[in-house]
């Protein structure tokens, strides 16, 4: 099969809106119900919804999305994509069955257009089928969990989640097609539509409530936190990923784009997620000290970010170690650091005033630009022109 080097379709963008109100959904859901329960149950839903999406930037990524009956099972998934969004607020509750069924429908045109995708190509095929059961038995088990409540739902949901997540672990990577220019495209487009998401929490915070001082204070600081996370993210990371993505083929090129997009991509996207939590009830209650669940949303979030960042070196560095003679070794302690501190600021948060804690957050997160711009100027301008 020819691999296609295209730019991400207007379709999959188009894919991409109803997923970009599902995570606002979530947000929603756990702003609703700002206790330990239900941040979990939030991070469930989000753990669903992630591989929902992932499911469909692989295929997208091997088949073409715009032609003939593609076109049509892309917009029936999107259909059922957006019936799952509006029941995410009650997922866990009078919609449940509702979510389940509909997340059903979403993951059964995924395998259907996969199997059109395998038709010329028998390892693609092979691979799906190894891949068709978890596939099914997670997203069914959603459905059963929908009529109970309580920890036997909760039980049903990790268990769910637990066998679709393992379940890419089959077959170690063989028979999955890989363009690495496009799926490198569509994993940035989705941290930028997860920053957006910070964004948007900043103006329902604000809503219905006159600009202070104190809230457009938020917001500018709000605003520099995530662009501080844009560049962490985009300045070097994307660039170099996209390149060692390039550098490999076959079952090494496809372990790789499991490891650091499928599995690596889902605590970044969910360290932003729970950071627009904590941003939107700091932006709420500017004056007040953050609950105990909103401190760890708000700085906790965060630092799963950074940490997120450390795994992804982590692998890229044993895959240049399998792949180069002569290897880096350094993780480097900057990202590292900086969680660590985000960690340390959450009780503080949980003490002084929102606003504070959120300008605090605000010159850690500064901190580290101004440490990888000083201290890896050479490495940044070296991976940045080597970008494929």
């Amino acid at each position: 099969m020819t691999q296609r080097e295209q730019r991400v379709t207007p379709l999959e963008l188009f894919f991409d809106l109803v997923f970009v109100f599902a995570i606002t959904q979530v947000t929603l859901l756990m702003s609703d119900d700002t206790t330990w329960a239900g941040l979990v149950r939030g991070l469930l839903v989000l753990a669903a919804l992630w591989w929902a999406w992932i499911g469909y930037a692989w295929l997208t990524n091997t088949l073409e999305p715009e032609e003939g009956a593609v076109r049509s099972g892309m917009f029936g998934a999107m259909v059922a994509m957006l019936v799952v969004a509006l029941a995410v607020p009650e997922a866990f509750d009078a919609n449940a069955v509702l979510f389940g069924i509909a997340y059903l429908v979403v993951r059964l045109f995924h395998l259907l257009l996969y199997s059109i995708a395998g038709k010329r190509d028998p390892d693609l095929l092979a691979a799906v089928v190894r891949f068709a059961p978890s596939a099914t038995l997670g997203p069914v088990i959603i459905v059963v969990a929908g009529f109970f409540d309580g920890r036997t739902q909760g039980v049903l949901w990790v268990t769910a989640i637990a066998i679709d997540y393992l379940g890419a672990l089959i077959g170690r990577g063989r028979g999955w097609r890989v363009a690495p220019a496009h799926f490198a495209e569509r994993h940035g487009l989705i941290v930028i539509i997860a920053l957006g998401e910070s964004v948007v929490a900043i103006g329902i915070g604000a809503a219905g409530e006159p600009l202070t001082r104190g809230i457009v204070t938020a917001a500018v600081l709000g605003m520099l936190v995530i662009a501080s996370l844009w560049w962490a993210y985009f300045d070097v990371y994307a660039v170099n990923a996209h390149h060692l993505l390039s550098e490999t083929s076959g079952t090494t090129r496809a372990l790789f784009a499991r490891d650091y997009y499928t599995y690596l991509h889902l605590p970044m996207i969910t360290g932003v997620v729970l950071y627009a939590l904590g941003l939107k009830k700091t932006v709420e209650h500017v004056d007040d000290a953050l609950s105990s669940v909103s401190a760890v949303a708000l700085c906790g979030g965060l630092a799963l970010y950074y940490l997120s960042h450390v795994a992804m070196r982590v692998r890229v560095v044993a895959l240049l170690r399998r792949t180069r003679d002569d290897p880096p070794g350094w993780i480097g302690p900057g990202r590292l650091v900086t969680a660590i501190a985000m960690l340390a600021i959450i009780p503080i948060a949980s003490e002084l005033p929102a606003l504070a804690a959120l300008a605090l957050v605000a010159a850690v997160s500064w901190a580290l630009v101004v440490w990888d711009v000083v201290h890896y100027r050479e490495h940044r301008l070296e991976i940045r022109r080597a970008r494929p």
